[in-house]
């Protein structure tokens, strides 16, 4: 069963084919937005031209009866077999360049080392 569902909000730019969407009800709580749980829509296929439309195709195998997804919090995973974030190797550099003519100043630079070879 394929499903194409139409969002009236640009969508999310790392959202891709092969990511895994997922839907919960929203209720409120002490003033908060809370969701107790998060149900399997199914993998993405296809993703619209942000351009064009908000659209998104998605293989649903999960649930045999499409439930009513109005007024729902729509969210999606990445594979992280895919989607792995860290460097790998053992060197690295960065450069930084500021070609405007006025005072600038480099506030913080971050980097994560994980030691990969002991």
């Amino acid at each position: 069963m394929q499903i194409e569902l139409t969002f009236e909000h640009p969508l999310n730019h790392s959202l891709q084919v092969g990511d895994t969407v997922w839907y919960t009800d929203l209720s409120s709580s002490g003033g908060f937005e809370v969701s107790p749980t998060a149900t399997k829509l199914g993998t993405v296929e296809e993703v619209s031209d942000p351009s064009q439309a908000h659209k998104i195709k998605i293989s649903n195998r999960v649930l045999n009866i499409l439930p009513n997804l109005v007024d729902k919090y729509f969210m999606f995973s990445k594979d992280n077999r895919a989607n792995l974030t860290s460097l790998v190797g053992y060197y690295a550099e960065a450069k930084f360049e500021n070609d405007s003519t006025e005072k600038a100043e480099l506030f913080s630079v971050n980097s994560e080392i994980v030691p990969s070879s002991k």
